[in-house]
């Protein structure tokens, strides 16, 4: 959480704490998901009416499906809800307090927004490192990344000490060229 620098000696350790981290987010995204599920049915017999809890049901009902569908209509849920937010929230300092079923529903679903874009953010980066794992950079390397808030964002290939650079940079690549045949001379 925050800043964090850490070293890896291994491209497959990077992709192991990726993993675990992967794991624990998608464990909270599901955890999330059944708590504003259980709070929609929970206030269903006295909000059913309100515009408020039928788009939290119509926008609970995509998450699991397609969560840009998800994203655009939570910002759009915002938007129409403006007026709305000064009845239910209220400013005390630099915190906004609110006490009704309302607000708890925009809260999880803001936490769970942001857990998907992390957990995407996450993948993304495992991908990375799997083609870094294809191109067989050296072993005798450290991998210093830089992470933002729970999401790599920098890798910094540093040489293990005591080897000269350019031999610890060595890519294990190999180039092969399809066999072509070309038969324009006979015609």
């Amino acid at each position: 959480m925050g800043t964090e620098i850490h070293t890896f000696t291994t491209l497959k350790e990077i992709g192991d704490y990726i993993a675990d981290h992967l794991d624990q987010y998608r464990m909270l995204y599901e955890d999330y998901s059944q708590w504003l599920g259980s709070l929609l049915r929970s206030c269903e017999e006295t909000h059913k009416s309100e515009e408020w809890y039928q788009n939290s049901v119509a926008l609970q009902k995509s998450l699991p499906g397609a969560k840009k569908k998800a994203s655009e209509n939570t910002g759009k849920k915002k938007a129409k809800g403006k007026k709305n937010e000064s009845s239910i929230w209220v400013q005390s300092g630099d915190v906004v307090l609110s006490s009704t079923e309302q607000g708890q529903a925009e809260v999880l679903f803001e936490a769970i927004e942001k857990i998907g874009d992390k957990i995407q953010a996450l993948e993304k980066f495992k991908a990375t490192v799997q083609q870094l794992e294809r191109i067989g950079l050296g072993k005798n390397v450290n991998y210093i990344v830089y992470i933002e808030d729970d999401i790599p964002r920098k890798i910094v290939v540093h040489a293990k000490s005591g080897l000269p650079e350019e031999e610890a940079f060595k890519f294990a690549a190999e180039f092969s060229v399809s066999a072509f045949h070309s038969d324009f001379g006979s015609k």
